[in-house]
């Protein structure tokens, strides 16, 4: 939809604007376009804080960093047509094939491929938290170690509240962070196998800043959401009015996720803390998205962007 060049102004005037002239400035350095019908859907993440050691103790789970056996792969190195789209794998004899999946590494599958970085108290929390993709280990001394995210297995993301809900083991209203976990206590052994039906499994490393998005820079609180770029510029600010106030406003889509697909679909950032925790993990809203992008780049495109309809 842009190119660097658009966004020079935006950019520039941004770094003079005071706060009291922010509506002043987006109304100024942007115009407004809808990505398809503009319908919304709104999720939360945070930075969530779980107990654990650097340092193994009895019945905590392992913490893995990078395996030293996966590989990424460009597709589009290989054929223009797969441009942007990557792959995770390992190489078995001749072949390339697919990563360990959940159960796998759970069972032991990696533990002489990848560095042990630390240890959780708690497998529950260590499935959330690699849902969150960061996060800070409370340790046994007081101390915070921070959590980053490096990479995943490569296999797709499955949302288990979906599931759940399929089943019909979850009224809609209980469909929330809080609500499934407390369903997975409540049922552990069926908790354990439905945990592994998302295949997917997050690697960290340790980071001493705050989390940080897709762009390479910190994520935040109430400002920052995850987006898919196929449809939304990272970097680019998006107006939310959505059936639930604290979500609506302007966000900027500065991080991505393994489960935000789709057009007007973001994920929205809510920071650390108990407050934090019951937002994101409670949110769930519908709405209307306008893209904002930087004036002139309708006209630069002849009117039209594809997909994306002008706002006035």
């Amino acid at each position: 939809m842009t190119r660097p060049d658009d966004w020079q102004a935006a950019c520039a005037a941004a770094g003079t604007a005071r706060d009291t002239e922010a509506v002043n400035f987006f109304a100024t350095q942007f115009e407004a376009v809808q990505v398809g019908n503009g319908k919304a859907f709104a999720t939360g993440y945070y930075e969530p804080e779980i107990a654990g050691a650097r340092t193994r103790k009895p019945g905590y789970v392992p913490i893995y960093g990078r395996p030293r056996d996966l590989i990424e792969v460009d597709l589009g190195q290989f054929s223009d047509a797969l441009a942007g789209k990557r792959i995770r794998g390992r190489v078995e004899g001749t072949r390339f094939v697919p990563y360990f999946e959940r159960g796998e590494i759970e069972d032991g599958a990696i533990e002489t491929r990848a560095p042990i970085i630390a240890w959780a108290a708690d497998p529950i929390e260590l499935f959330f938290l690699q849902v969150q993709g960061s996060g800070r280990l409370r340790l046994p001394d007081g101390g915070i170690m921070r959590l980053g995210y490096d990479t995943q297995n490569g296999r797709d993301y499955t949302g288990i509240g979906a599931k759940l809900r399929e089943r019909g083991l979850l009224a809609p209203g209980q469909a929330s962070m809080q609500g499934i976990i407390g369903w997975l206590r409540a049922n552990p052994e069926q908790g354990r196998a439905l945990m592994r039906e998302n295949k997917s499994y997050v690697f960290f490393r340790e980071q001493s800043g705050p989390p940080q998005g897709a762009l390479g820079y910190p994520v935040v609180a109430r400002a920052s959401v995850a987006a898919d770029p196929r449809f939304i510029p990272l970097g680019a600010p998006i107006l939310l009015s959505l059936d639930r106030a604290e979500a609506s406003g302007i966000w900027i889509a500065q991080d991505t996720g393994g489960a935000i697909k789709g057009a007007n679909r973001v994920d929205t950032y809510w920071g650390a803390g108990e407050e934090a925790r019951a937002i994101a993990g409670g949110m769930s809203a519908r709405g209307t998205a306008w893209l904002l992008l930087p004036k002139g780049t309708l006209a630069r495109n002849g009117g039209s962007l594809g997909g994306a309809t002008p706002q006035r």
